[in-house]
């Protein structure tokens, strides 16, 4: 009888390929993945078949882990403005908090390993985001944008933001304030 696969070593494959691929690419070979988890290569493919796999499912945990950060607390009922301002707070927050992840994440986004059915995985996921996105579009400055163009526009000036943010951590208050006042100006002006 096979051995249960262990939660923990999984976990520390995908942080240990967040790792080398927010430093390497989707290009960084597995062996440096099993290395920075301090398993054997022959493990890793116990618990992810292919590299594919394996960038996938790191793809959907740090998109599922934003989201959360992004979706916990969600004040529903209040106003755009609002709730904009707290998914705003807590991407700027996540983002700052955790660079490799963040670094990952853009790598991975653009990469064409990343398969059609995770990609409806976490559209999927981020239901109420893209309704706000879509609240955010039909109105003001971008009401004849699609809501994927209004969220670009807010990760590009959180991006900003969290770069500014990462030379200047004395300044995060001050850089998160002013990348909303940009993105709410643009959307809703």
């Amino acid at each position: 009888m096979a051995r249960p696969l262990s939660e923990d070593k999984r976990i520390a494959i995908l942080e240990a390929a967040s790792e080398v691929v927010a430093m390497l690419g989707v290009s960084a070979t597995t062996a440096k993945i099993a290395k920075g988890a301090d398993v054997a290569e022959g493990t890793l493919f116990t618990y992810f078949a292919t590299k594919d796999e394996l960038l996938n499912q790191l793809y959907l945990a740090l998109k599922m882990d934003l989201r959360d950060a992004m979706m916990t607390g969600y004040p529903v009922g209040k106003s755009l403005m609002n709730r904009n301002r707290h998914v705003w707070d807590r991407f700027i927050s996540w983002g700052s908090a955790h660079p490799l992840k963040r670094r990952a994440l853009r790598q991975l986004a653009v990469s064409d390993r990343i398969t059609e059915k995770s990609k409806r995985l976490v559209a999927n996921a981020f239901g109420e985001f893209d309704d706000m996105m879509r609240e955010c579009a039909a109105g003001g400055a971008m009401r004849h944008q699609p809501a994927s163009f209004v969220a670009a526009i807010m990760s590009a000036i959180a991006d900003t933001a969290m770069d500014f943010i990462a030379r200047e951590p004395a300044q995060a208050k001050r850089y998160t304030k002013a990348g909303f006042d940009a993105f709410w100006k643009a959307v809703a002006g």
